[in-house]
């Protein structure tokens, strides 16, 4: 019976969004039919789908260069984001300097900041990697930096009275106590990623992107491709935030469990009865 309550849960844990994407796309129909919304102003839902589906060969490969560059940045602003947390985490006086300059950099608008990107990176992929990391290495630095402050004392303290070495008290305690923060700092990177991404291409994209097609859309009056495009955009964002949040899952198995699942409590009874006989 405990199978079955997992699947369920698995089942209602994808039907509901499913569900309110549709109601949504209901909702977006309703409004252009009932108040009669002008096609340039809003187009129906198909519509825009059928918009993006028609051209698809040349969304496509667009769609590619936006992941691309929406995964390179947010793994940099991850990796940044983490060390820099962890180094801030371990040096006091280090924090102090660096984390009102941290406050400082989110405070300077990432449109802003993609014109003088361009500047001294040039028109290539470069500067819309670094917006990207730019907007995402904040969020995880913050919540992986609070995560740290306040991982119990008292287990550190009980670690260094058994002898654990620096590193494996950061490995086995600091760092699973402050997953979850880490975890929340990546799935609000995630969500932005995709705009970073965006921004950098309205500035340094010499040649076709995902936003100079939607611009083009635009002054062409195609309401429905500009439509379209923001619903692909939108994916991306989603689907990052999936993928991340489902990474999230596989490593924290103790928010769901209390108990090692048979197999793996088997698997380490083994083990401790192989140790003993040596």
């Amino acid at each position: 019976m405990r199978w079955l309550a997992a699947k369920r849960r698995v089942i209602a844990s994808i039907v509901v969004p499913v569900l309110s994407i549709v109601v949504l796309m209901l909702a977006w129909e309703g409004i252009v039919v009932v108040f009669h919304v002008a096609s340039y102003v809003a187009p129906r839902p198909l519509a825009a789908i059928e918009a993006v589906t028609n051209n698809w060969s040349a969304v496509w490969p667009l769609t590619l260069a936006t992941i691309a560059e929406t995964v390179y940045g947010f793994f940099i602003g991850a990796a940044l984001g983490f060390f820099l947390a962890v180094i801030m985490a371990k040096v006091a006086f280090l924090q102090r300097l660096v984390y009102p300059v941290l406050i400082l950099s989110q405070a300077v608008p990432s449109i802003a900041l993609a014109a003088p990107l361009v500047l001294i990176l040039g028109f290539s992929l470069a500067p819309k990697i670094v917006i990207v990391a730019w907007i995402v290495f904040f969020p995880v630095t913050v919540n992986f930096l609070d995560g740290l402050t306040h991982v119990d004392k008292d287990l550190i303290n009980l670690a260094k009275v058994v002898g654990a070495t620096r590193r494996r008290t950061f490995v086995q305690i600091e760092v699973p106590a402050a997953v979850t923060p880490l975890l929340s700092g990546l799935k609000i990177g995630a969500t932005y990623a995709v705009a970073g991404a965006i921004i950098g291409q309205l500035f340094s994209s010499e040649g076709a992107s995902l936003a100079l097609y939607q611009e083009h859309a635009n002054a062409n009056l195609n309401t429905a491709a500009v439509y379209g495009t923001t619903m692909v955009m939108t994916a991306i964002g989603i689907s990052w935030f999936l993928l991340v949040a489902g990474f999230g899952v596989l490593v924290t198995p103790w928010q769901r469990r209390s108990v090692a699942r048979p197999r793996v409590l088997a698997r380490r009874q083994r083990k401790d009865r192989s140790r003993a006989f040596r």
